[in-house]
């Protein structure tokens, strides 16, 4: 009940009270984008929604106009601390996940949810092992399992299947548990770039042999 109903109508119902506030981030970090790096306020990124449908996700524009797209091996998106291709303002609007924040608009259209597995590249199409396509079952979210409990943390492979996981035990309590832990996460800002998570892990095998 609470996956196939009551969790679409809270959505909208949140979305809708927080447009005032996103109004607002737009307003302050639409006007620093444009000053720091003129260029357009959004960045519009095709993604892989529920049953496979894709869809535009919406963010502020936290790179510079024209910077080139990089994939790490494993298929997740280049994130490092001294990424070049980030703006001033992009950065602390990375760390703190304010980029994110024009997705409710995604969720308002109906392509999102508010908690959800991460939304998928369209590379990714057909990538996906058994244990990993459950994700696709549902709508991606502007923050989930995943984001909450391990931000950038981890590698591809594992977020694929804890997002499964997620597609399949959805409830209201874990909802709740992911929202409130996000807010902690963001705070404590742990996580925060996929690279390091990659270059630790070649560290690590290194050492090993």
């Amino acid at each position: 009940m609470y996956a196939k109903y009551i969790k679409n109508i809270l959505d909208i119902i949140i979305c809708i009270i927080g447009l005032p506030v996103f109004a607002l981030f737009y307003i302050v970090f639409g006007s620093l984008i444009k000053m720091m790096d003129k260029g357009p306020v959004f960045y519009k990124s095709e993604r892989i929604g529920k049953n496979s449908r894709f869809f535009k996700m919406y963010k502020f524009r936290s790179m510079k106009v024209d910077a080139p797209f990089i994939l790490n091996e494993d298929g997740s998106t280049y994130n490092a601390e001294d990424d070049p291709r980030v703006t001033r303002i992009g950065k602390l609007m990375r760390e703190t996940s304010i980029d994110e924040i024009p997705q409710i608009l995604n969720v308002l259209k109906g392509d999102m949810s508010i908690i959800g597995p991460r939304a998928c590249l369209p590379s990714d199409m057909g990538t996906f092992k058994e244990d990993e396509k459950d994700k696709l079952n549902v709508k991606p979210g502007i923050t989930g399992f995943t984001q909450a409990y391990y931000r950038n943390g981890i590698l591809s492979r594992e977020k694929r299947v804890l997002d499964a996981w997620y597609a399949n035990h959805i409830s209201f309590g874990l909802d709740v548990k992911i929202f409130l832990k996000t807010i902690s996460t963001v705070f404590k800002r742990e996580g925060l770039y996929t690279n390091e998570v990659a270059e630790n892990k070649t560290d690590k095998s290194n050492n090993a042999l």
